[in-house]
């Protein structure tokens, strides 16, 4: 197992997904059960899938949870792009989740490797 408060992609994980919740908080009523949901939950998503690997028994299940994780971060990523496009997200708000998702991205990958060994 590995200590949750320990793991600095956790935290980071989480941070985004409390600015998503922020960055969603003006989307339009009518996106409610549409794209706002479906935002929210990849974003809860990746630290949720982070801290259930971190406390399963091996390396292994810990790394088979980081690339749910993972997968769940390109989701978000895609649908911050489509919130973009749509116009509910201004290109700057969006570009500043996007840069935080890819650093995300990158130490999960990271995190990951190290796991090989």
């Amino acid at each position: 197992m590995h200590k949750l408060s320990d793991l600095k992609i956790w935290h980071k994980a989480i941070d985004l997904a409390t600015q998503v919740y922020g960055a969603t908080a003006y989307f339009p009523k009518e996106e409610t059960y549409g794209l706002t949901s479906q935002i929210r939950r990849s974003a809860v998503s990746v630290p949720s899938n982070i801290a259930e690997g971190a406390g399963r028994n091996t390396n292994g299940d810990f790394k088979h949870f980081l690339a749910i994780a993972n997968g769940s971060s390109y989701e978000l990523q895609t649908q911050i792009i489509i919130a973009q496009r749509l116009e509910l997200l201004d290109t700057e708000r969006s570009a500043l989740l996007l840069d935080r998702l890819d650093d995300l991205q990158k130490m999960n990958y990271r995190l990951q490797q190290s796991l090989l060994t």
